[in-house]
């Protein structure tokens, strides 16, 4: 498949350079580097940011106790609003 990619100039030097030294084509050379970065992905699945979820787990129960607060605070009908 063809496509166009806008590769930064440094580096589009710098990959130029490392084909010819190994005496490839640039193609082969991109192809062979996106090959490799797809093959080093998590097996798992799982994302990055990932790790960092469920930090603040420890206050699961607080947010259902001030929750449950607030609901019962607007449940209660205030002499003012009474008809």
């Amino acid at each position: 498949m063809k496509t166009t990619l806008e590769i930064p100039d440094p580096i589009f030097r710098k990959a130029k350079v490392k084909a010819a030294e190994r005496g490839i084509p640039l193609r082969q050379f991109v192809t062979e580097a996106v090959e490799e970065k797809l093959a080093a992905a998590p097996v798992s699945g799982e994302k990055p940011w990932m790790k960092f979820a469920g930090g603040l787990r420890h206050l699961h129960n607080e947010t259902i106790r001030i929750n449950k607060l607030m609901e019962e605070e607007f449940e209660q009908i205030e002499p003012e609003d009474r008809l």
